[in-house]
């Protein structure tokens, strides 16, 4: 095997495969990456796999002999991190698997393991494809994953739950305390087959930052069938094992109606519970928003005993009685930096029962958090 490519391109694409090499992997060849060169599409592809999480990469390099072997992940990736950025040659002999780096700083050799045992990753020829665009997935990504639990003996909590209708996709995640539904529609998609499955937050989390990177107008490829779901962006694949388990049917923790309603600005309100929050931090977190409607506005406030206590104003418009409610600030907080509207609201009933905040504007999100009982 014999290539040659830019320090740059071959440092951020094993840096991106290296996340699904496992830090304990269950044997030897699944700590290495396989690396793939193919004289005739002049690519190489490399392929990270701990057996659950699978990514796969491809990008353009000068192939002059093919081959296939796997490589270290983390030793390969720590020495090409280093080298200058300028083209690097990496060749093997024969059916050695030892590989020698090459670059103006010098010469390194790394001995890797033969592919021949590399586990395949899995593929999924029978689902049908879903055509989604990457901004709907984006979108949904970031309003939804901050709200996965992660707790791993709440097994299908830890995941993000997918469900489509029609021209529309929706990401709920729930860890018990709060719960956060975000509804796209989709412009890519003509018809979306039904889907309704739960998949890892630690591999969404992984296609985020491809989809982050990906600048192709091309809509996102989703295929899946009982036990796996694949993300195909071109030139990266994604491949993670589904969460099994009945995911809870969150649409009746939702209140139909609510007796009061405030609307604010939303970053001043973001600053503000980050002040409090230095205080509140001090006393598990907790914070209490007291609603007046006659002075058209709402207090944050936090009591930390035996530390101090401190107390900010908000203008803000308040319909219905007042009231004091209580919330874990970080909760809050998470919630306010997945939405991008200039303006919030909070609808709520009473002290004990359920609060949603949405964002006002285009973003369709329900953010759903349970109050804390306030003592005293």
């Amino acid at each position: 095997m014999k290539f040659i490519c830019p320090q740059s391109e071959l440092s951020a694409q094993l840096s991106s495969v290296s996340r699904a090499v496992s830090s304990r992997p269950s044997r030897p060849v699944l700590a290495n990456i396989l690396v793939t060169a193919d004289i005739e599409s002049q690519s190489v592809t490399l392929v990270g796999f701990d057996e659950v999480l699978g990514i796969e990469t491809r990008f353009s390099a000068q192939v002059d002999e093919p081959g296939t072997l796997t490589l270290p992940a983390k030793l390969w990736g720590d020495i090409v991190s280093r080298l200058a950025n300028e083209d690097i040659t990496l060749e093997s002999d024969g059916d050695s698997t030892t590989v020698t780096l090459t670059s103006s700083s010098g010469r390194y050799e790394v001995r890797g393991l033969s592919a021949e045992d590399y586990p395949s990753l899995p593929t999924v020829e029978d689902g049908e494809a879903i055509a989604l665009s990457a901004d709907a997935l984006l979108n949904g990504l970031r309003g939804s994953l901050f709200a996965t639990s992660g707790d791993e003996t709440k097994q299908v909590l830890t995941g993000v739950h997918l469900m489509s209708e029609t021209d529309a996709l929706e990401f709920a995640a729930t860890d018990g305390h709060r719960l956060s539904v975000v509804q796209t529609t989709d412009e890519a998609a003509t018809e979306t087959p039904a889907m309704d499955v739960t998949v890892p937050a630690k591999a969404l989390r992984e296609l985020e930052r491809m989809i982050q990177g990906y600048n192709s107008n091309q809509p996102v490829a989703l295929r899946l069938d009982e036990t796996q779901v694949l993300f195909d962006l071109g030139a990266q694949r994604l491949t993670t094992r589904l969460l099994e388990g009945q995911y809870p049917n969150y649409r009746q923790l939702l209140p139909k109606q609510f007796a009061r309603q405030v609307t604010v600005d939303r970053r001043l309100l973001m600053s503000s519970l980050e002040r409090i929050a230095v205080l509140a931090s001090q006393k598990n977190d907790i914070i209490k928003i007291t609603l007046n409607s006659d002075e058209q506005s709402i207090a944050l406030s936090v009591e930390a005993q035996e530390v101090g206590s401190g107390r900010e104003e908000l203008p803000a418009q308040v319909t219905g009685d007042d009231l004091d409610i209580a919330f874990n600030v970080r909760y809050l907080l998470d919630g306010l930096k997945a939405f991008d509207t200039t303006e919030v609201q909070m609808q709520c009933n009473a002290a004990t029962s359920p609060a949603v905040f949405v964002p006002l504007g285009e973003t369709k999100i329900t953010y759903l958090v349970m109050p804390v009982q306030i003592r005293g």
